[in-house]
């Protein structure tokens, strides 16, 4: 069985690239520390984004390990226009997951694009339990792929940060289960 533990990174203070984790989503990914620190993660992968390097770094670093970066964990881009009314555009995504506003991604562009960094990580056998830090749409899309329940409504109920569990048995996905984080967040 391998298990990926999938993560919407901490409270940030903005979506670019170099936006870091506010002061509560500094708290935040120190609580996720202590509580993902309980399982047995043996790889870390994240997006590049500083906000969900910061969000993994306390994990990390506890456990001694290295965090790997991986580009195809970015954030979707659903347009280069500055879109007033993004979130029906975003909703009109998942419903069309072939559409894409102008300079976009589509759904199913993004979902193909993170799922196959799961796949490459199954692959592997050295590592059983690995930490994937994405961000909100894109892990949305992903959980899709694996869950056809998951579209906009759910996007809407992610929290900040979010943890999703995956087990797989030789690269077959068995099922996904939402982490309950109890602490406060």
């Amino acid at each position: 069985m391998q298990t990926i533990y999938l993560i919407r990174h901490a409270q940030a203070t903005g979506q670019a690239p170099d936006a870091a984790l506010t002061p509560q989503g500094e708290a935040q990914a120190a609580i996720l520390a202590d509580l993902l620190h309980a399982f047995p993660v043996d790889a870390v992968v994240s997006s590049p984004y500083l906000r969900a390097m910061q969000t993994i770094r306390p994990l990390a670093q506890r456990a001694g390990l290295s965090v790997t970066t991986d580009d195809r964990l970015q954030e979707r881009v659903l347009s280069t226009l500055d879109l007033p009314n993004w979130r029906d555009l975003l909703k009109r995504s998942f419903e069309e997951p072939d559409w894409s506003a102008e300079g976009g991604e589509s759904g199913r562009e993004a979902m193909n694009r993170g799922v196959s960094v799961l796949r490459d990580i199954l692959r592997t056998e050295v590592q059983r339990h690995i930490a994937v830090v994405t961000h909100g749409n894109l892990m949305t899309l992903m959980l899709q792929a694996f869950d056809s329940r998951f579209g906009y409504d759910r996007w809407e109920r992610l929290t900040n940060p979010d943890v999703y569990l995956l087990l797989f048995d030789q690269g077959q996905f068995q099922r996904l289960d939402r982490l309950e984080l109890t602490q406060s967040l």
